[in-house]
């Protein structure tokens, strides 16, 4: 019998249609939203909290929940329970962005009559976003289909690599890797971390003020000053272009804004937080990509400009 899917996080989402298994996906989070076609699918979760409003709203909203101890998402037992899944893919990454497996395990614990077997990602690194991918490849019988996906991804990010600029010498301003500092949240600020400093690396940048592999810290606006990055680019986790192009007034606000070495000279971007770097799975590509284009627009042009990024 083949396996009925519900998945609980975008980048589970797009790794399943990705290995050749989007027919078999019976339900979705309410986050999941590519490839085209899987908003069809019926929504198994929902927010608790109230996830309008500003930067600041949001980060207020999300902090006294935790203080409170409760979780910021729900699963619908009884729609699981219609579907009847033999499989249910999530997380154990972040809390805060998706479905946790905690949220997952207190809905099975509803007695969902299926059983189902859950698989839970926890990707800190683009290595671990491979072995997820694995993993997921292995629990569907596609093991030679994600292997094939893994070295694809592995070949493009590399031959991406090789296309950058060498840094010939460190004492030559001109051949120096532009310095980025990539912001996933706007207030308070926080760095992206995780992959991102290594997708930065991938694209033939320094990345500034967080660290491959570690969970991303908050941002003190003098270690932003300090660090006075070549590059700034903006990826709030969740939010489109729109969303974070109507909140740059908690950047553009700021006496200290002005003085940053990337906005006298016009090197802020906004890219696409929501569909690319918040997503571990197989569009990392595309948002190494984007920050190619961001930093080497001369040379490296893949049509992700108006869609994935766009200049502040």
């Amino acid at each position: 019998m083949s396996d009925r899917i519900v998945s609980l996080l975008p980048a589970a989402t797009e790794i399943v249609c990705s290995l050749g298994a989007g027919a078999s996906l019976v339900g979705r989070s309410h986050e999941c939203d590519f490839p085209r076609g899987v908003q069809a699918l019926p929504i198994c979760s929902r927010p608790r909290i109230d996830v309008s409003g500003s930067s600041r709203d949001i980060d207020e909203r999300v902090k006294q929940a935790l203080r409170d101890g409760l979780s910021l998402f729900e699963v619908d037992v009884e729609r699981l329970n219609e579907l009847q899944p033999t499989l249910i893919l999530t997380q154990a990454q972040c809390e805060v962005c998706a479905v946790s497996l905690a949220d997952v395990e207190a809905a099975l614990a509803s007695r969902v009559g299926s059983r189902p077997h859950v698989v839970s990602l926890s990707p800190k690194c683009l290595n671990d976003i491979f072995d997820d991918i694995r993993r997921v490849a292995s629990r569907l019988d596609r093991v030679e289909r994600g292997a094939a996906l893994v070295s694809d991804l592995s070949r493009r990010l590399s031959h991406l690599s090789q296309g950058m600029p060498r840094v010939v010498s460190d004492h030559s301003p001109h051949l120096q890797r532009p310095r980025v500092v990539c912001i996933e949240w706007l207030e308070p600020l926080m760095t992206a971390g995780n992959w991102v400093p290594e997708l930065v690396a991938f694209a033939g940048g320094e990345s500034l003020l967080s660290q491959p592999g570690q969970h991303s810290p908050w941002l003190d606006w003098n270690d932003l000053i300090a660090a006075d990055p070549d590059v700034l680019i903006l990826m709030p986790c969740g939010w489109s272009i729109s969303q974070t192009r109507a909140e740059r007034h908690w950047l553009t606000d700021r006496s200290e804004w002005s003085s940053l070495r990337s906005v006298r000279a016009g090197r802020v971007f906004i890219a696409d937080g929501h569909h690319y770097f918040n997503r571990p799975g197989p569009r990392v590509l595309d948002s190494a990509e984007i920050i190619a284009e961001i930093l080497y627009p001369e040379i490296s042009e893949t049509g992700h400009r108006g869609t994935g990024w766009e200049p502040f």
